[in-house]
């Protein structure tokens, strides 16, 4: 997602915190019918809801708010600014590997950056260096400690969303400073936490779609060490339809196509509305892709401007969210977070 979406976020706090408890379900334009209408059992689905504890004890409150949806995909993200919160300091970590841990069929994802100081503003040059160190294996033992925690905490299974958006402009973890060291040190990483006993670990591939500051084909590391191919996508250019987001190079399709050549599941671990306000259009197209296209999982990044639980400018979208996923539509409570009690800025997230 955009750099500045963290801005966007805490900016429209105030105006959701005046009408939230208000709004209910708001009907609107039906989403295109995809095969078999939903995602499908083996599809989990999930939302970015809050990066700590708070997160997990609003994945029921979302479930009920879609009359009883089963959430399977736990998302989380760990914060880039110290080396010790990209090694799992996170007390958090703990409640969610109690969500994890209450069913075996549930997906605990986690965002994982791959250099401290993630959204310092770091020029160039220094990223090519601080690439190039961490493709000489310099990093490796905080990721063999990130890989200890998350075994000693009993979630030797996460999926974990390695350098999300590197072919962007914004994160230090970014690809185009050096591409070559870029893929080099995911595969050191990967070859670090791989190589604690016990774990299970899976590495999901998430650029942004489209092109972006590089095209993210440049940055794959290798099929060894990539075990799901995702995509970030939110409604903002490059592309004026849903259509442009399917067909444009290294938008969704090239995604779909890509992991199939590679024999690869998709994920969209963040999605949802952005420049084009609130648009059902777009959310009944997305979710009717993801119905077609069965990944893994997908992740609705449920903040303003982008959610549509804890987004109430957003309520013709919601509609088409809710519709779409509900299981008892029609007996669903309207449930949505106590005033006060919203969701604020992530220090990791971009």
């Amino acid at each position: 997602m955009p750099h500045r979406r963290r801005w966007l976020a805490a900016a429209c706090l105030s105006t959701v915190a005046a009408v939230l408890l208000a709004t209910g379900s708001t009907l609107a334009t039906p989403p295109r019918k995809a095969s078999g209408h939903n995602a499908g059992p083996d599809v989990a689905v999930g939302a970015y809801l809050h990066y700590d504890s708070v997160g997990v004890d609003r994945m029921q409150e979302l479930s009920r708010w879609l009359g009883g949806a089963d959430l399977r995909a736990g998302h989380t993200y760990l914060p880039g600014d110290t080396w010790a919160n990209i090694e799992g300091a996170p007390e958090s970590l703990r409640s969610w590997a109690r969500w994890r841990g209450a069913r075996g069929d549930r997906l605990f994802v986690l965002n994982v950056p791959m250099l401290d100081h993630n959204e310092g503003g770091v020029p160039d040059a220094q990223v090519a260096e601080l690439l190039r160190a961490g493709a000489q294996g310099r990093n490796d033992h905080h990721f063999r400690r990130l890989a200890e925690r998350l075994v000693g905490l009993g979630v030797p299974d996460t999926v974990i969303v390695l350098g999300w958006e590197m072919n962007g402009f914004n994160y230090t973890h970014r690809c185009r400073p050096d591409p070559e060291s870029w893929k080099r040190y995911w595969r050191h990483i990967v070859a670090a936490m791989r190589g604690v006993k016990g774990q299970r670990f899976r590495f999901d591939f998430a650029p942004n779609r489209g092109s972006d500051a590089i095209a993210w084909t440049t940055c794959y590391p290798g099929d060894d060490v990539v075990d799901i191919v995702g995509m970030d996508s939110y409604d903002q250019p490059p592309g004026e339809s849903f259509a442009d987001y399917v067909t444009q190079p290294y938008g969704l399709k090239h995604q779909v196509d890509f992991a199939r050549a590679h024999g690869k599941r998709i994920s969209y671990p963040e999605w949802g509305l952005f420049r084009n306000g609130d648009n059902p259009e777009f959310m009944g197209d997305m979710l009717a892709w993801i119905a077609d296209h069965r990944p893994l999982y997908h992740s609705i990044t449920d903040y303003c401007p982008h959610g549509v639980w804890q987004c109430a400018q957003n309520p013709r979208s919601a509609g088409v969210f809710r519709d779409f996923l509900s299981t008892e539509h029609g007996r669903a409570r309207s449930v949505r977070p106590a005033a006060g009690n919203l969701p604020g800025v992530h220090p990791g997230r971009g």
